[in-house]
Formats: structure tokens, C-alpha cells, sequence
């Protein structure tokens, strides 16, 4: 049965066109896709994400047991940061990339003895019962509590330029507005904080407060904050954060703009980059893999040997030299001047970019062609195509 979130009504009043995504009703778009990207590269866009998931990892080992289960080194992060990761299976495959955030330390002071470490992992929407079970599966042994929060925690996104002067608009009134003013303001890349915002009673009152965790991370190359709040709150910041960004030009977004915005920032997207079928080395990935790390974590020994051996395959950008945009699954080619040279390598994700005016793709490709300047060609059903690889992202802010 197909899910729906919290804000599926807001949707269908505001006109979107819905699509299937890991089982979620979502909105593909409002109106113009283009229209929605560009809001975002020039002022700011709106976004739902509840269809993310919440998985709560609590208790003295839980910096252990995510060193164990994950790739990264959780237990180096600080409270108040976060930090991109990966959960992968024994071969190597990528189950899912994550974003992992640092809720409580785990410090012990004699007046903390076995002081408990939290943490908050957010998995992809698809992905989100297969990482809750993973984590249960490999908690056994350690001191911790897995819980899946997913269902009833909603995902609200404010991306763009606009999103930092928006978010203060949001919490200006009310008892908490000046804290949550200076959290907003100095919150870093990477971060999360604990902010207070009025709700819709009269007057913003306390009993109306709504307790939100503000991260700023993003998906589109643009600054940006994420809402995590509960379902029953998160009509009422919807609306709100409509009403306060409308005049900075701030306009709902569905995942058509998302997708276009992620693949202009290099961004890789699980099902398409991503797989059990893909290894960390390969997606460009091996940084967010710690080998310094003591613990064995699950898929260690098939990484060192990928590492050692280089990665059969590798992702890479490509820059359209004509008008005609590759898509995902269309070959690639080594170039030959009658288009008959052999395949290399096959696209993942592809568009025209509406903030570049070319074509880009992400592909896959040998990793003798994997060099920035080498020309491929790309079958657009039977015409060969022009294409460069270059560096990523495709896309970059300059302020």
C-alpha cells in the first residue's frame, strides 16, 4: 500500500502532480519543474522529505556499534555535528548512505558514570525498514536501543539563498525567538541544533511551541536547513514557512527539481549511483570509508581488498558537447570518429542542466577513461554523442 505523509493534503491543495517514490505518494512537481529549480538556485524552495527515516541509536556502546555497523568513524564526531556515511553488507555493497547526527555524548565524568551516547541516523525513503532492521540485526551484543522513529517524525526543507533571512522569520516571535535567531545564524554545514518556534495558537504561546531539530546539510548544492518535527506539528510550520517566504520567493518543490538540483551538485542518488552493487572506492566514495578505525566493521575486509586493487569501475561527470542529453542506462563509449567505439561504461543519471545550459550526466565508466578531459561518446538510441568527462560537481555556489 502506498504511504502517504503528513502533508499529502497541502500537497493535493497546492496542485501536484504525485509519483511513486520507495513506496510513497510524493510530489513530483507543482507546476513548472524549471520554474521549482530555479527558486531554488535564486531564492529558495520548499521541499518534503518525510518520507526519509528516523532511526534513534541510544546507550553507553553506541558509538561503538555504529563503528561496527557502518562505515565511517561515528565515534569522532562531536555533539551538534553530523556526518555523511555508509552501511554496507559483507561484499562491500552500499545498503544505503546515511546521514548520522551526534544528539548526545557519551563522555564519563564522575558525576556521569557510563554516560549515554545518541544518535540520530537518517536513511533514504526506500531504504529506511531495511537499515532499521540491519541495525537491529547488528546491535546484538552491544549496550544499545534501536528505534525507528520514522513513521511518526516528518522532514521539512527550506534550500537556497533565501533559506538562512526565511528560517528567522520562522522563529522571531514567540519566548524562544532570540535563542533560535542566534542558532539559526551560526549554525554550521553540517550541524544540527535545538530551536523553538511559535506555533499556531494565539500569540505564540509556550503551549503552543513546537521543538524542532534544525539541521543544515541539504541535497541541492544550495545552503539549506532540514525540520525534523513531529507529524502532528508539521502542517502548521508548512504553512507558516509559506506565508513567511512567499515574499522572498520561496515556492514548494517536488523531487523532479530535487533530482535535477542533486545532479547538478554531484550528488549521488541510491538506486541510481548507488547499490548493493556498488562499492564506496567505486562511487568516488573511499574518503567517507575509515580504515583507521580499530572496530571490524561489516564489509571491512572487502573494502581493504577493493582499495588494494583499485575499483573495477568509476563514477564520473560528463559534459554534454552538443544539445542531446544522455540518460540513466544509456552506453557509453570509448570515441571513435564513426561511433563504433566499444563500451566503457553506462550512464546512471542524466539531464539537460537548467542552470548550466548543457547537458551533464553521472556514468560509470573504466578507469582508464575516468581522467578529466576524456572524450566518450554516449548512444542516444543509436546516434552517438559528444561528451566530456569533468570534474565534480557540475555545479557550485560561489557565496
Amino acid at each position: 500500500m502506498t504511504k502517504h505523509t503528513a502533508l499529502h493534503a497541502r500537497h493535493r491543495e497546492l496542485g501536484a502532480s504525485f509519483t511513486d517514490f520507495g513506496g510513497w505518494d510524493m510530489p513530483l512537481k507543482y507546476g513548472s519543474e524549471l520554474a521549482e529549480h530555479r527558486a531554488v538556485r535564486e531564492a529558495a524552495g520548499l521541499f518534503d522529505l518525510s518520507h526519509m527515516g528516523e532511526v534513534w541509536v541510544s546507550g553507553p556502546d553506541a558509538a561503538a556499534f555504529l563503528n561496527t555497523a557502518l562505515v565511517g568513524n561515528l565515534a569522532v564526531v562531536r555533539v551538534g555535528k553530523a556526518k555523511y556515511s555508509l552501511i554496507c553488507d559483507e561484499r562491500g555493497g552500499i545498503i544505503d548512505d546515511l546521514i548520522v547526527y551526534r544528539i548526545a555524548g557519551g563522555e564519563e565524568t564522575d558525576e556521569a558514570p557510563g554516560a549515554e551516547s545518541r544518535y540520530l541516523v537518517v536513511p533514504n525513503a526506500g531504504n529506511a525498514p531495511v537499515v532499521a532492521a540491519a541495525l537491529a540485526e547488528r546491535a546484538v551484543g552491544f549496550d544499545v536501543e534501536i528505534v525507528d522513529a520514522s513513521a511518526e517524525t516528518s522532514l521539512i526543507a527550506v534550500q537556497g539563498p533565501a533559506a538562512e533571512g526565511i528560517l528567522h522569520g520562522l522563529v522571531a516571535d514567540g519566548a524562544h525567538g532570540d535563542a533560535s535567531r542566534t542558532a539559526v545564524t551560526e549554525l554550521p554545514y553540517y550541524a544540527w541544533a535545538a530551536i523553538t518556534v511559535p506555533g499556531a495558537g494565539a500569540g505564540g504561546q509556550a503551549e503552543d511551541a513546537i521543538d524542532i531539530l534544525l539541521a543544515r546539510t541539504g541535497y541541492t548544492g544550495e545552503d539549506g536547513f532540514e525540520l525534523f518535527l513531529p507529524n502532528d506539528r508539521a502542517a502548521e510550520v508548512w504553512d507558516r514557512l509559506l506565508e513567511i517566504g512567499g515574499p522572498a520567493g520561496l515556492i514548494p518543490c517536488g523531487l523532479a527539481a530535487r533530482d535535477s538540483l542533486r545532479l547538478e551538485a554531484g550528488m549521488p542518488l541510491y538506486g541510481n549511483e548507488l547499490s548493493l552493487d556498488t562499492d564506496p572506492f567505486q562511487a568516488g566514495l573511499g574518503p567517507v570509508v575509515s580504515l583507521k578505525k580499530s572496530e571490524q566493521f561489516i564489509g571491512r575486509a572487502a573494502l581493504e581488498a577493493v582499495k588494494e586493487a583499485g575499483p573495477s569501475r568509476v563514477l564520473v561527470g560528463l559534459k554534454g558537447l552538443a544539445r542531446r542529453a544522455g540518460r540513466g542506462g544509456y552506453p557509453v563509449h570509448a570515441q571513435a570518429a564513426d561511433g563504433s567505439g566499444r563500451e566503457i561504461g553506462r550512464i546512471t543519471s542524466g539531464q539537460p542542466s537548467p542552470t548550466l545550459g548543457y547537458p551533464v550526466a553521472l556514468a560509470y565508466v573504466e578507469p582508464a577513461f575516468s581522467e578529466i578531459g576524456t572524450r566518450v561518446s554516449v548512444d542516444l538510441r543509436g546516434k552517438p554523442e559528444p561528451f566530456e568527462v569533468v570534474a565534480l560537481p557540475f555545479y557550485r555556489r560561489t557565496t
